[in-house]
Parts: C-alpha cells; sequence; structure tokens
C-alpha cells in the first residue's frame, strides 16, 4: 500500500472556490484524510508546501488523448501541467465503436490526434478494456463520439442508410453501459456535419437513461453562433442532458466583441432549465484539420474522393465561392488569414512550421491551400481566429471551465496547448492580467468540470476527496510554448499526487502509469 503522505504548510484551494487557507493535507489510501494541522502517521512521507499553493488536480474538460495509453512510452505532458483528469473523446471523435472500415478512416483522418497508434476495430467496452490493460498515465474518461458512431452505422455518406439511425443508437446506448460519461458532436467534420437537428435529438433520447453528458463542438463559431447555441441547447434538452458546449469562441475578425452575446445565451439557457456550461482555452489561435476550411460538400467519402475532387479546376472554383461565403458548413475558410494559418502537420516534412501565405508567395493562395489538403487529406494547422478581448471575457464567466483541445506529443510544431493550457491560465491570466482570482480560477481547472461530468470524488481537496493534488508556485507557475516551439517546460509546477502517490516530484515526472479508467457510474467495471 502507498505510504501516507502530508503536504505540510502551504495555502490550501479546496476547489469550490473558497479562498486558500494555510493547513497541511493528510492523504492515505488514496483520499484525503485531513486538511488542517496534521500530526503525521508512522511511516509518512512529509513534503514541504511552505510558500506554495495546494489544491485538487487539474481536470481537463475538453482533450483529444485518447489513444495516449497506446503510445510506446508514458506521456507525461498533463500531469506536467498539473492535469490528473482529462475527459476524451470530443468533437464526436471516438476511437470505438467502430468496424473495420470505420477504424481504418479514423487512423488516417489526423495526425495530431493519432500519431503511431494503429487504430483497430472494436466495440466501445472492448476499447475502454484496451485502456485500462495499456495503463493511462493519469485519469481518463471518455465520450462516444457521433460522428464515430455514423461513420460505422452508416460509413461516410451524407444522407442516412434505412436502419442506420437505429444502428447508431444502439451503439451509443451499448457505449453508455459500457462506461462512456456522455456523447459528443463535431458538427464542422465530416460525418457529423451531415446531420440534422432530429438526428441528433435521438441520440440524445437514447443517452438519457444514462446520466449522460452532451458535449459539442459547434455548427458555427463565428457568424452563426447563436443558433449554433440554440441547436446544441435543442438538443440537450431532448434528453433532459446536461450541456457542454466545447472551447468556446467568437472565430473570425468580423465576429470579434461578441463575447457578451454568447455567454447571454449560455446564461439564458440556464434560466430556461438547461444545465450548460462551457470550457475554453487561453489561447487567441485554435488548431484543426487543414481540410476544415473548406466546404462540406468537398468532404463526402473521404479522403480518396476528397483528393479527386481537389484535382478537378471547376470543381475548386465552385468551392471557392462557397467558401467564401462564411456561412454554416461552408468550411472557415472565409474566417480566416493566410499570414495566420500555419501547417503543422503534412505528409510533406518541408511544409509543416510555415504559413499558407509564406508557402502561397506569389501564386493565388486558394489554389495553394487545395493543393496542401489534396496532397494531405489528415494535414494539420493552427490558425488565427479569436480576440484577447473576447478570450478574456468569456474566460471571466463563471460558467466557463478550462479545456486544453491537445493533440498528442510528437515531433515538430503544434498548438503549444498541448503543453501549457494549465500553467499559462494561471501565470498569464490570474497572476500577471488578474483576469481570474486564484480561487476562481483553480475552481475552473477542477470541481466545475468535476461535477458537471459526474466525476464522484474528483476535483476538491476535502477529506473523503480522492487524492489527487498539485502543488505549485504561484510566483512561477507558467508556460511560454509558440506553436514553432511548443514543448518550451513548464515552470511552477513542482509536485502532482495521483490517488496519492507522488508522480511529478520538481516538476519532473517520476512515475509510473498509474492513471485509471474512470467509467460512467453504473457502467461495467
Amino acid at each position: 500500500m502507498t505510504a501516507p503522505v502530508v503536504l505540510r504548510g502551504g495555502t490550501v484551494f479546496d476547489g469550490l472556490g473558497s479562498p486558500g487557507v494555510v493547513a497541511d493535507v493528510l492523504v492515505a489510501g488514496g483520499l484525503v484524510r485531513q486538511v488542517g494541522t496534521v500530526d503525521p502517521p508512522p511511516g509518512a512521507r512529509i513534503l514541504d508546501c511552505d510558500g506554495l499553493f495546494v489544491c485538487p488536480g487539474f481536470i481537463d474538460a475538453h482533450a483529444h488523448s485518447d489513444l495516449a495509453p497506446f503510445m510506446a512510452e508514458p506521456q507525461p505532458f498533463k500531469l506536467t501541467q498539473g492535469v490528473t483528469t482529462e475527459i476524451n473523446g470530443n468533437c464526436g471523435i471516438s476511437f470505438a465503436p467502430t468496424d473495420a472500415p470505420a477504424a481504418e478512416r479514423l487512423g488516417g483522418a489526423l495526425h495530431d490526434v493519432v500519431r503511431e497508434v494503429d487504430v483497430r476495430p472494436m466495440g466501445f467496452g472492448e476499447f475502454l478494456d484496451a485502456v485500462r490493460r495499456a495503463g493511462p498515465v493519469n485519469h481518463v474518461a471518455y465520450l462516444v463520439g457521433h460522428g464515430t458512431l455514423r461513420l460505422t452505422a452508416n460509413g461516410p455518406g451524407e444522407e442516412l442508410a434505412p436502419g442506420a439511425l437505429d444502428t447508431m443508437t444502439r451503439l451509443a446506448a451499448e457505449s453508455f453501459e459500457a462506461g462512456a460519461v456522455g456523447f459528443s458532436t463535431g458538427l464542422i467534420y465530416p460525418p457529423g456535419c451531415y446531420a440534422d437537428l432530429p438526428e441528433l435529438q435521438t441520440l440524445a433520447r437514447a443517452a438519457a437513461p444514462y446520466g449522460a453528458v452532451y458535449a459539442t463542438h459547434m455548427r458555427d463559431e463565428g457568424r452563426r453562433v447563436l443558433d449554433a447555441i440554440d441547436e446544441a441547447v435543442a438538443v440537450a434538452r431532448a434528453g433532459r442532458l446536461r450541456l457542454q458546449v466545447s472551447h468556446c469562441k467568437l472565430a473570425g475578425a468580423e465576429n470579434h466583441g461578441r463575447a457578451g452575446e454568447l455567454l447571454a445565451r449560455l446564461e439564458a439557457a440556464r434560466r430556461a432549465g438547461v444545465d450548460v456550461l462551457g470550457d475554453q482555452y487561453p489561447y487567441t489561435a485554435a488548431a484543426t484539420m487543414l481540410a476544415a476550411l473548406l466546404p462540406n460538400s468537398a468532404l463526402t467519402g473521404g479522403a480518396a474522393d476528397l483528393t479527386s475532387r481537389l484535382r478537378d479546376p471547376l470543381f475548386r472554383a465552385r468551392l471557392r465561392g462557397q467558401a467564401g461565403r462564411g456561412e454554416p458548413g461552408d468550411g472557415i475558410w472565409g474566417e480566416a488569414q493566410p499570414d495566420g494559418i500555419l501547417v503543422t502537420a503534412h505528409a510533406d516534412p518541408g511544409v509543416s512550421g510555415r504559413t499558407l501565405a509564406e508557402l502561397a508567395g506569389d501564386r493565388d493562395v486558394f489554389e495553394v491551400m487545395c493543393d496542401l489538403v489534396a496532397r494531405d487529406p489528415a494535414a494539420g494547422m493552427v490558425i488565427a481566429a479569436m480576440s484577447e478581448s473576447d478570450v478574456r471575457e468569456i474566460m471571466a464567466s463563471p460558467l466557463i471551465g478550462i479545456g486544453s483541445d491537445n493533440a498528442l506529443p510528437g515531433r515538430g510544431p503544434v498548438h503549444p496547448r498541448t503543453y501549457g493550457t494549465f500553467p499559462r491560465l494561471l501565470g498569464r491570466y490570474v497572476r500577471e492580467l488578474n483576469v481570474l482570482t486564484w480561487p476562481e480560477a483553480i475552481r475552473k481547472a477542477t470541481s466545475l468540470t468535476a461535477g458537471h461530468f459526474g466525476l464522484h470524488g474528483r476535483g476538491t481537496l476535502l477529506p473523503g476527496s480522492g487524492a489527487d493534488a498539485v502543488v505549485f508556485d504561484p510566483a512561477t507557475i507558467g508556460h511560454d510554448g509558440t506553436p514553432l516551439h511548443p514543448r518550451a517546460g513548464v515552470t511552477g509546477v513542482l509536485t502532482v499526487l495521483l490517488d496519492g502517490e507522488p508522480v511529478i516530484r520538481d516538476g519532473t515526472y517520476i512515475g509510473q502509469r498509474r492513471g485509471r479508467l474512470l467509467r460512467r457510474p453504473g457502467g461495467r467495471q
């Protein structure tokens, strides 16, 4: 059994938004046993926390670390930030339940969330069992992705075949029974973008008996963002589900300054009886696949069909006109500036790390973008999208938690949110800019998400809570990574406990694969 640990003399935050108090914390047997003045039990390890902050382990509301447990080496890139639990399966993308064609498509879909992992067909319960056996580095919970359900039941086509929706609801129910904490949608990505409201409401009703969460990458995060929120609320209401609006933002310069409208819509939904929260990463740039710049009409059928279409000059001409409209389904080209699009992952290594403007030079930028996607439909990008003032206003809302929207670790450029979301939040937006207080920022990073996703016993540092904790230096915590240099070291995160066992000491990973799979309460354990 793990020896008891006493975190001695730090400023302790309970995770509920209360002010910090100087106290000791005793953890033993995987639980917090005492907060106050502790007389250490025999054999206890004493960690001096004088001058440091002690709080619950951070919980990442929006992660794409689904396949991290299957990577050859342990991946502590979240533990080094203080993150002890992640919610995976976001944006409609989960890696189960799949048949062989769906697994093949998912395996080739997006470099940054697959890396070198072999994606195999399996049921959702089988996938969770494989995660448990592989051994996650931190605790993980999983959503089942609507896009994956649709791909498995119907293939990549736009129209649902007879019986496909029944298959989707059956697979969803099996996933909830196996332990999925909810379901997610990615309504700008194929095939999820082809779903209409009744389809999504049918899945919400299938989720209703399980107390599941509905997490959504909405259909629009720019001009039609309010309509997209209304759609998300209508889906959640159909199943009486808790609603999580993923990576809340106002994308595109023409939409900057509308954060108040977005927040007002979320507040109105809560007053109308929908339990809605959101999450956000503390950056003005987003990241996704390069193909997201294109209209949905280009993406039907998969990578080979996309490449074939993009070789047709007449098809490209039609795409150009549609992409410029900026309506839902038109892609995000209309929100983009070529010098704000950095290619981060591409089959041609000479392309990665350069902006679209640099790659185009004197050539037509839209044509160059189409060429890049045609050569590698799974290419990734970081894209300047949001205004700093909107980021701060959204962050200040008590309804918004923290989600990194990370990629998996790998070589080359990537959005720095993978390595530094939580330290950046605390260093830049709390210590330097005073957008949030320490107690409120810690609440957003812990209990707010734990409660919404039903992670019982997590997100607080109180007697009886799970013994996940982080000790950090408020004077130095931070991360200065950039897309070209994302792996800059985190500063200030000194100690992380996972189930009472130190796994980060002096900012260095010392643990094994000590994370656990967290299934929906009542799901098969």
